[in-house]
């Protein structure tokens, strides 16, 4: 929570100073802390202190560059060009998410874990080296107060009905559907043959399907962009539907691969469209709220689903979130300006 509240002030620094400057800022915060930690592990110092220190000061890196980096697309890559640059960005995040733990792991047999967060370091220094390269920086902008600067932010946030209704579906989705999948999933998946593996084999496929739906996303602009991210969300829902009715391992698999390709169709599809239909001086700040918003329950969905498990049981549990993503998008078509964006239309408003 003290890293979504964060966001907010990133948000801010990023629409007054620039995004690239508090970007520079929050990844060589980073590359500190990992570099820090690195270090005390590799020389056996390795204290909880330290583990902590590091995990304050990431935290924070964090909080500073996530908010400016829909902004920095929005001064860097030429309008018509913006849906794809958001495509391939999911694209390569996910990339990540699928070869790093399985590089983190080959490193560990070689050198141990302080050779990982040493070549971690190395990755936040090479995106300061990236970020130090771009020349498209933006004049500073306002110098409102704090509140004041947060107030214009809010306002911008809340006169888009169907960015409201985007961040109140994923405050749902978040707390109903996804936080339970991630603490129920590896339990029931445990009981299926294979034991761990499962869980392993199902958040694969995860992976892969998001990499897929960016690459089903490449080169398209639909004319209605937020009726196609939306429906895309509904996939969110398929491994829980089908861990309620007890499906075998290849279709669980199968259930996340829609769910990652719904998630990377979604998010690029509704980054374009913020980033379009937002003015840039106060695009930060919006997507900071955007955020805050999606993620605010994330962790009581994460504390709330044992219990809830322990009451209801899994399945149901799992059952209701999977209607939750179903209705919540059925919900969110039914707001007209959802429905109204064109994907041709390159008015800023």
């Amino acid at each position: 929570m003290t890293q979504l509240a964060l966001l907010l002030l990133g948000g801010v620094l990023a629409d007054r100073f620039g995004p690239r400057r508090i970007m520079l800022l929050g990844d060589a915060l980073r590359c500190i802390a990992q570099a820090a930690l690195a270090w005390s592990v590799l020389t056996g110092h390795a204290a909880l202190w330290v583990f902590l220190g590091a995990a304050a000061v990431r935290g924070l890196g964090e909080s500073l560059f996530n908010p400016g980096l829909g902004s920095l697309v929005v001064h860097v890559v030429p309008g018509e060009r913006r849906g794809d640059a958001n495509v391939l960005l999911g694209f390569a995040q996910s990339a990540a998410r699928v070869v790093g733990p399985a590089a983190a792991g080959a490193l560990i047999a070689v050198g141990g874990p302080g050779l990982v967060l040493a070549v971690d370091a190395a990755t936040y220094l090479g995106s300061v080296l990236a970020l130090a390269l771009l020349h498209a920086e933006p004049k500073p902008g306002q110098q409102a107060s704090l509140l004041g600067s947060l107030a214009e932010g809010w306002s911008a946030f809340a006169s888009r009905p169907w960015l409201v209704a985007s961040t109140v579906q994923f405050v749902c989705i978040n707390f109903l559907v996804w936080g339970p999948f991630l603490v129920l999933g590896p339990t029931l998946a445990h009981q299926q043959p294979g034991g761990a593996r499962a869980w392993g084999l199902i958040m694969s496929a995860y992976g892969v399907g998001a990499l897929l739906g960016g690459l089903a996303a490449l080169g398209r602009r639909p004319t209605r962009p937020l009726v196609v991210a939306t429906l895309a969300t509904v996939g969110y829902g398929a491994p829980c539907a089908l861990f309620a009715l007890g499906a075998p391992t290849p279709l669980l698999a199968a259930g996340a691969t829609l769910a990652g390709v719904g998630s990377t169709v979604s998010a690029a599809l509704t980054d374009t469209t913020t980033q379009r239909l937002t003015p840039v001086g106060v695009l930060a700040r919006v997507r900071t709220f955007q955020t805050f918003g999606a993620f605010s329950l994330g962790p009581a969905a994460l504390a709330l689903a044992g219990p809830a498990a322990a009451a209801l049981g899994a399945r149901p549990v799992l059952a209701c979130g999977a209607a939750v993503a179903a209705a919540s998008a059925a919900a969110v078509l039914l707001v007209p300006s959802v429905r109204a964006v064109d994907g041709r239309d390159d008015d800023r408003p």
